[in-house]
């Protein structure tokens, strides 16, 4: 499922990360590659801020959508 229907407080298991090679460079360089877990830890208007190897990073809503969990 897309990263944006995730449930709050679950971890998660990166299963895909899709959109064109830049944009999935670009989430690599930060952290979300495959088999990686994740945790959504809020939302705000579509937007999300996520839990990944410790670090708490804001994607918006576009990004999330490309990442398959």
């Amino acid at each position: 499922m897309p990263l944006v229907i995730a449930d709050l407080d679950r971890e998660y298991i990166i299963k895909k990360v899709g959109g064109s090679s830049e944009v999935r460079n670009h989430l690599n360089n930060l952290g979300f590659n495959i088999g990686t877990v994740i945790k959504v830890i809020s939302t705000v208007g579509g937007n999300l801020i996520v839990c990944i190897k410790d670090t708490r990073i804001a994607l918006d809503k576009a990004l999330a959508q490309k990442i398959t969990v």
